[in-house]
């Protein structure tokens, strides 16, 4: 559970210790989703009128293709996390116009930490993954997974034939 009621928040901090699944609507289509849900823990309180904090830490696995070879991988994300939401018609335009600060309707029942979650979630997954070190990657002419073992193409010439005319040129000044 990543919502909570307003009310109790007034009275007491509330220890959060729930789950987000790849499955909740809160996911957009581009999203890498988790291939496992994302356990949230921490802690939300208020922080003043119309403003709750919530520091806590985030970990799952993300399914996501090796960079090299294009074989399935699941990478480890995890991060800390610090939140504040704020009402707003909490007064300060320009709290409610920073990027850092997660808007809350004054009428609002529930703090969710849903979104919030999901933003952190896609900002720590690491641009590229890696299947492992030492990964062959595939034959840039064939395609074949050199993992594998050898494609069987014609090793490429140790120079690249497009700089020859410069070669001779350079032959002829000698």
């Amino acid at each position: 559970m990543l919502s909570f009621n307003v009310r109790d928040l007034l009275q007491h901090a509330a220890k959060v210790d729930g789950s987000l699944g790849a499955d909740d609507p809160v996911w957009q289509e581009v999203d890498p989703t988790p291939s496992q849900p994302i356990r949230v823990t921490g802690r939300l309180s208020q922080a003043g009128p119309g403003r709750f904090y919530f520091s806590g830490h985030m970990e799952g696995m993300a399914a996501m293709e090796c960079r090299r070879c294009l074989t399935d991988v699941e990478v480890k994300v995890g991060d800390d996390l610090h939140l504040l939401f704020a009402e707003a018609d909490a007064g300060d335009e320009d709290e409610v116009e920073d990027p850092d600060v997660y808007p809350i309707d004054h009428r609002t029942q529930e703090v969710d930490l849903r979104e919030a979650v999901r933003e952190a979630w896609v900002l720590s997954i690491p641009p590229f993954a890696v299947c492992r070190d030492d990964c062959e990657g595939l034959c840039p002419r064939c395609g074949a997974d050199l993992n594998a073992g050898a494609c069987g193409c014609p090793p490429e010439s140790a120079t690249d034939g497009r700089w020859e005319a410069l070669r001779n040129v350079r032959d002829l000044s000698k």
